[in-house]
């Protein structure tokens, strides 16, 4: 039997399950990398989700994956104003993991972006994670550079001193 899999906006209600993905999540970047996530503020997902900019992905009408929306990231996409839709903070329950779900999130940009002006799809990840680079490519995106944040940039601390590399997809 085919699975249901729906991308609909976070609610007020989820704030505690998105967390939960959150620390999940760097549960995991500690066993496989020496860089984690150093937390998130609840204020900030609040905002995302009172502007319809936090997502959850349901496989039969469960959450298996979060992830948020902006529609732009100037200091690490160096003030760029093209139409974009940027991705951030992808994340997956254990019990899901292996199941393309960034493609699922491309799948429902490209249908966003039907109804917004949006010209390109992109986000940003690790340098120094090559595993994440392959599949991001291998999705369809393309790696357009890497970006070096300054320390005590207004990012979260995770961010600071830090290496991106940056991909896109032209629309």
């Amino acid at each position: 039997m085919e699975k249901s899999i729906l991308v609909v906006n976070s609610e007020p209600n989820d704030i505690n399950t998105i967390f939960k993905f959150y620390d999940l999540a760097v549960a995991h970047q500690k066993k496989v990398s020496p860089q984690q996530w150093q937390g998130f503020s609840k204020d900030l997902v609040k905002q995302e989700i009172k502007e319809y900019r936090q997502y959850k992905i349901l496989v039969d009408g469960k959450v298996a994956a979060i992830f948020a929306i902006t529609y732009n990231d100037p200091q690490i996409w160096d003030g760029k104003d093209d139409d974009a839709v940027y991705i951030h903070r992808i994340v997956t329950h254990p019990d899901f993991r292996g199941q393309n779900f960034v493609k699922v999130i491309i799948n429902w940009a490209r249908e966003y972006a039907k109804a917004a002006p949006i010209d390109y799809i992109r986000m940003d990840t690790w340098a120094d994670n090559e595993k994440l680079l392959q599949y991001y490519t291998s999705c369809g995106f393309e790696h357009v550079g890497q970006k070096v944040v300054e320390p005590n940039s207004s990012l979260p601390k995770h961010y600071e001193g830090i290496t991106l590399n940056l991909f896109e997809i032209k629309l």
